[in-house]
């Protein structure tokens, strides 16, 4: 079912880009900061972007930029009004992710949520097909997804033999595959970004905001990739038979008590070693200071990335109301 990771033969190599999203005066850009350290530790090649809404902190934006991170603040992107209860209260503020289409000085971005880490090299990933929109499959089986009929028949993707979806019973067909939109792989364009926002306006908000959004937005386009590119720590309790955990390549620390930089420990399934020793894994990299980014050096090997190194204001046309 994933598509095959196969590297296209170019004349030139693509104009790419990692990209995340930090919003709020909170803790996060700790987050972006482990992640800028983490794709020197494997020694990824491409620039990591960071889109960050007005009220970031400048004192937050320069941490970022002295790991050099490209810093890019973007207008908010706000969904209709609705009663709408989202899965997560903060979720809302997630839809300003669409901004990232914009960035059309890139020909392919791999978006990465500010609460994951990479333990290896995916820039091959950039190489993949264009013209899908590619991400790891969703677990079903957490208590965020309790208002879902999958949640109520204990059917998930990730293990669909286990509970058969009743089709005959329900009288439709099992739910469409559904990613995670903490990892994907996307083609920044004008004309998508437009597209986006445009049906956002008359789309309902649903519990899990933008993820639902994308899904619905992209679902006839998009391709699984292996979980080993976006492990949401639940697989480990939910499907271990799916996992190998040496082989992961991108972790994402989503499951409740799991950020490191906030772990205490307490909160349900987070004394298991596994993730005991993420943490650990996320904080050796995070505090190894000879990840910090070194100008001299980093920009002798990469002028490009010493060019975008600044901060850049995004250039775009107005969200639409959503009045």
């Amino acid at each position: 079912m994933a598509p095959m990771l196969k590297r296209i033969a170019e004349d030139e190599p693509k104009k790419a880009a990692y990209v995340t999203f930090l919003a709020g005066s909170g803790d996060y850009w700790k987050g972006v900061v482990g992640l800028a350290k983490g794709l020197r530790a494997v020694k990824s090649a491409y620039p990591l972007v960071v889109a960050v809404l007005p009220d970031v902190p400048e004192d937050h934006r320069q941490k970022l930029l002295a790991q050099g991170c490209v810093v890019r603040e973007i207008v908010p992107v706000y969904p209709p009004e609705s009663q709408t209860q989202f899965a997560m209260a903060y979720y809302v503020i997630n839809y300003s992710k669409l901004r990232i289409w914009e960035f059309v000085e890139y020909e392919r971005m791999v978006y990465l949520d500010a609460d994951i880490q990479l333990y290896d090299n995916i820039d091959h990933l950039f190489d993949l097909e264009m013209g899908s929109f590619y991400a790891v499959m969703d677990c079903f089986c957490e208590k965020t997804w309790s208002h879902t009929p999958q949640y109520e028949i204990g059917y998930c993707q990730q293990c669909p033999d286990r509970v058969v979806w009743p089709e005959r019973d329900l009288g439709v067909p099992p739910p469409p595959l559904y990613f995670n939109a903490g990892m994907f792989v996307h083609e920044p364009s004008m004309a998508t970004a437009k597209a986006l926002l445009d049906k956002l306006v008359v789309t309902d908000p649903t519990p899990f905001a933008e993820q639902d959004f994308l899904n619905m937005f992209f679902r006839d386009v998009y391709k699984p990739i292996p979980p080993v590119y976006n492990l949401v720590l639940a697989m480990l309790w939910r499907h271990p038979e799916n996992i190998q955990l040496h082989k992961v390549k991108v972790v994402h620390y989503c499951a409740a008590g799991s950020k490191p930089w906030r772990y205490t420990g307490e909160e349900a399934n987070m004394d298991r070693d596994d993730i005991k020793m993420l943490v650990k894994k996320w904080w050796a990299i995070y505090d190894d200071e000879s990840l910090n980014y070194k100008p001299a050096a980093d920009e002798a090997a990469d002028p490009l990335r010493a060019a975008l190194a600044e901060v850049v204001a995004v250039k775009s046309f107005p969200a639409p109301s959503a009045a």
